[in-house]
């Protein structure tokens, strides 16, 4: 299995690069920082993993092509792209700047079909491929001050799985989200932890863990007939 993991170091994504090298996965790390990712996918490969990192810039679909590309001429291909990249401004609505809500905007959205359109033109030629997207809770419910665009931008997110799926469901590649919860990361590191875990029916945060586990569920063969699905990882905050 070749797996590109974008936005693959720190948080979330360093876990799912973890799991899928431990299953014996060939893994591409890709961030803003090429630094970075060769520093992860060394780390990678001390443990006898095969991994490479690249530099991606999920807001510029050159740079998209060009590091879907790089992988491609490594490995021959790419079976799944797990896109975790993410783009966090807390503002209140009000005083929100356009140019920050564009910015999270096109990290978040416009990144996710860039990333996808690139990707699944490799995996539309084969007729096989699988495509997972990190999305939040926040996508499905407001509530939460400063959330604005983050939250318009994942809900976007959840519908673009459905569009790509209903496009390319018959051609061999499905394309899913994975919503996480309140999940213990530095993203979350700073927030009232005790509050909001009391609104959480399963009365705990999250690990990097879980939602690893549910991006390769959604990667492997028994997920095959699994697609336009947001799977969330949250304890019960969406019930």
């Amino acid at each position: 299995m070749r797996v590109l993991v974008v936005g693959g170091y720190g948080g979330l994504g360093t876990v799912i690069c973890q799991q899928f090298a431990e299953q014996g996965a060939h893994v591409a790390i890709a961030g803003r920082s090429a630094d970075k990712a060769t520093e992860l996918a060394e780390k990678l490969r001390a443990g006898d993993a095969t991994a490479l990192g690249v530099s991606i810039d999920v807001t510029d679909p050159a740079a998209i092509d060009t590091a879907v590309a790089t992988v491609v001429e490594a490995w021959g291909g790419i079976d799944v792209l797990v896109n975790s990249a993410s783009k966090l401004i807390t503002v209140p609505a009000e005083h929100f700047d356009p140019a920050q809500w564009a910015s999270v905007v096109n990290a978040n959205l416009v990144g996710a079909f860039l990333l996808s359109q690139s990707v699944g033109r490799h995996m539309l030629e084969r007729g096989e491929g699988r495509i997972i997207h990190l999305s939040s809770v926040r996508g499905d419910a407001g509530g939460r001050m400063g959330f604005s665009a983050y939250g318009a931008s994942k809900a976007g997110v959840n519908l673009l799985v459905k569009q790509l799926a209903t496009e390319w469901g018959g051609r061999g590649v499905t394309v899913n989200a994975v919503a996480p919860g309140f999940i213990s990361t530095d993203m979350t590191a700073e927030l009232a932890t005790d509050e909001i875990v009391k609104a959480i029916p399963a009365r705990r945060q999250g690990t990097p863990e879980e939602v690893a586990a549910a991006v390769r569920f959604l990667a492997s063969d028994d997920a095959g007939y699994v697609t336009g699905t947001t799977l969330y990882v949250d304890g019960g905050m969406s019930a």
